[in-house]
């Protein structure tokens, strides 16, 4: 690994774990609650403990000001929920706009098992290798998602990050298995990091039990998108969470910083 890689990678985690806030949803969502006033949210969960926040490069802008010197990582292909086809991912940008933007890391979506795998496993092999020729670290968030595909299945979910890490990915963004126990097969797939997804908010103690799990089983943090920005109160969420990334605390200590 590059020392640029390797220095960059550091901007967006705390000792080797990580807590990123991904907030590309407006390409996905529109401008959903948390989102039309980015400004204050990506305030809140920088304060409350997030070591990188992820957008779109056109929101760049409006990030730098307001992430208390946290890692930013800008988001290269996306879809929408209106469209033909939510996962046909396209290339939103390219990593020499992610250094414009003033990015320290690049993200790619690919759905392994999906209909559009083909090209988006290109793509990711593409990106990671005009990522690494300039020392910036790639995100990859490699689902197990298609037809017949099983997303929380630990085999399925194993051949994605392993995927993520053949095709020169430095950190692997997937969905948890849904234990402890069967996630500890994903995060031995690869030698990357492992960090998991949050997908669709259940509760505090659900989410931050998800969390506990995936530390448990050896992986590295996670990537929480809307479970932290819709959250009623994004800090201490984003507080919570940290407390069990970076603290090691047990899910009814994370809740108490709730209050």
């Amino acid at each position: 690994m590059h020392t640029g890689t390797r220095a960059r990678l550091d901007r967006i985690g705390t000792d080797g774990n990580y807590l990123t806030v991904p907030m590309d949803h407006g390409v996905t969502l529109g401008p959903v609650a948390g989102l039309r006033d980015i400004e204050s949210t990506i305030n809140a969960v920088t304060r409350g403990g997030a070591d990188a926040v992820l957008t779109q490069k056109g929101i760049a802008e409006r990030v730098h000001q307001n992430k208390n010197d946290a890692g930013y990582i800008v988001h290269l292909n996306g879809s929408t929920v209106i469209g033909p086809d939510e996962d046909d991912k396209r290339r939103t940008g390219t990593v020499e706009d992610a250094v414009r933007a003033g990015a320290d890391a690049v993200s790619f979506h690919i759905n392994v098992g999906g209909n559009h795998e083909p090209d988006q496993l290109t793509e990711l092999s593409e990106v990671t290798s005009e990522a690494h020729a300039l020392g910036m670290p790639v995100l990859a968030m490699a689902y197990a998602r298609g037809p017949g595909v099983d997303g929380h299945d630990p085999e399925s979910l194993g051949h994605a990050v392993r995927l993520a890490e053949e095709l020169g990915a430095d950190l692997v963004k997937t969905a948890y298995s849904g234990d402890a126990e069967s996630f500890e097969h994903v995060v031995d797939s690869t030698a990357k990091p492992v960090i998991i997804a949050g997908g669709s908010p259940e509760g505090d103690r659900a989410t931050l039990a998800a969390v506990r799990g995936a530390m448990d089983a050896g992986g590295r943090g996670v990537s929480m998108g809307r479970s932290i920005f819709q959250h009623d109160d994004p800090g201490a969420m984003a507080s919570a969470v940290s407390a069990i990334v970076h603290d090691d605390a047990a899910v009814e200590d994370a809740l108490a910083h709730f209050g």
